[in-house]
């Protein structure tokens, strides 16, 4: 995979970002010698090579260095909520123009079972069982760039135990659920208590999740385009069949049906040059069927959407949405934004150690996310561009960046 190069003459500016990151940012932090030490921990993120372990970080330096950073990261109690949200209100006012939040799963393969939340799972992202962690961060994304403000680490049963729990620092609230349970909960809560405007949110759900995440966005008012397997089955009316309605067809068979009503999207992806043409149709459908408990049908109707690539003879992906008054041009380019983050996800937040955390504490884990994620912004917000595709974003001002926007109530 293509790795982001940190060219030399930036490294001033990604300095720079990080002191304003500081000071906007880690306010929440009582003590002095604790934002000194986030720096410390910023800047080793955006220049170490190789793994950005908290050895690493701290390089050849005196032994109390890498100590001080382990006291930092692993067991010192600042709250890393309030960091996190006063990055996503940060990025609302500096990037440029977002449009969605994009939930993207992540997982963290491990040798050993001592580090937080791992466990012998099945994961549908490689499609086997793994020895990993599994995560899933919230980014804030645009076509032009993308940045995580929030992360969730799922526990597997185990790990919710009181000899796992009290080893790792897990907190009672914590629960173990399904990483799509757990993303869900997580822009539930940022939708609540952030001060954030309304975006529409842009996933993958499974079968089994899908009917669950719908109720719970559907109730707290928050715009979704879920992207499904074109095996799910689908409840539609019976207009124009011989019977009435409603029927349940898988959602592969019913975008099929509608081919004849196809509209073609131009569009460009993400990190390249060249164009793409893209067909799109779409279909009504009423709440999707769950053998394990029935779902109440939204307020809001449910549009399934499907899309043929170039020379495709059957339609290869497909989304749900409760945004039915969009063109579907619009529809496919959000949901598209999950490629945006996928790309910034390889070339900027892997090269500055989202997965390198290797301590056992569950603040730990939380505490190196944050940062990475703060290191993350300084390198597209502070670097110059990369491609014309790349973010183009100048440093903002300290002044500038803290004026306060109009929220969407």
């Amino acid at each position: 995979m293509a790795r982001a190069v940190l060219a030399e003459d930036s490294t001033t500016e990604i300095s720079e970002m990080i002191n304003v990151l500081i000071d906007l940012l880690f306010e929440s932090l009582p003590r002095r010698d604790q934002r000194n030490w986030a720096r410390v921990y910023l800047n080793g993120l955006v220049r170490t090579t190789g793994k950005r372990t908290i050895r690493n970080i701290a390089g050849s330096g005196a032994s109390s260095v890498e100590q001080s950073l382990q006291q930092f990261i692993s067991k010192s109690p600042w709250d890393w909520v309030p960091v996190r949200r006063s990055l996503a209100q940060l990025l609302e006012r500096t990037a440029h123009r977002p449009l969605a939040w994009v939930l993207r799963p992540m997982v963290i393969e491990k040798a050993g079972d001592r580090s937080v939340g791992v466990g012998r799972q099945f994961v549908p992202q490689l499609g086997r069982t793994a020895n990993c962690q599994q995560a899933s961060g919230v980014w804030l994304a645009s076509s032009e760039a993308s940045f995580p403000v929030e992360w969730t680490l799922t526990l597997p049963g185990p790990w919710t135990g009181e000899l796992l729990r009290r080893r790792a620092g897990i907190p009672d609230t914590a629960r173990s659920l399904t990483p799509a349970q757990d993303a869900v909960h997580a822009v539930r809560r940022m939708a609540a208590t952030w001060q954030l405007q309304r975006r529409p949110v842009v996933m993958e759900v499974a079968h089994g999740d899908l009917p669950q995440s719908i109720e719970s966005f559907t109730r707290q008012d928050i715009p979704f385009v879920f992207k499904v397997d074109g095996s799910l089955p689908v409840s539609f009316s019976g207009a124009g069949r011989c019977a009435p309605g409603p029927h349940t067809a898988p959602a592969r068979e019913l975008i099929d049906s509608r081919r004849s009503r196809r509209r073609v999207v131009e569009w460009t992806r993400h990190g390249r040059a060249e164009g793409a043409v893209t067909q799109l149709a779409s279909a009504p459908v009423l709440a999707t069927p769950c053998e394990d408990r029935p779902v109440p049908v939204p307020s809001t109707p449910l549009l399934l959407v499907g899309a043929w690539s170039e020379a495709a003879l059957l339609p290869s992906e497909f989304w749900i949405t409760n945004i039915g008054d969009r063109p579907l041009a619009q529809l496919f380019l959000l949901a598209k934004l999950a490629d945006r983050v996928s790309l910034d996800f390889t070339e900027t937040c892997e090269p500055v150690g989202i997965r390198d955390f290797e301590g056992r504490s569950f603040r730990g884990w939380h505490h190196h996310a944050t940062l990475a994620s703060v290191a993350h912004a300084a390198k597209l917000l502070g670097a110059r561009p990369r491609s014309p595709d790349g973010y183009a974003g100048p440093v903002r001002s300290a002044a500038a960046a803290a004026r306060p926007p109009a929220y969407m109530r």
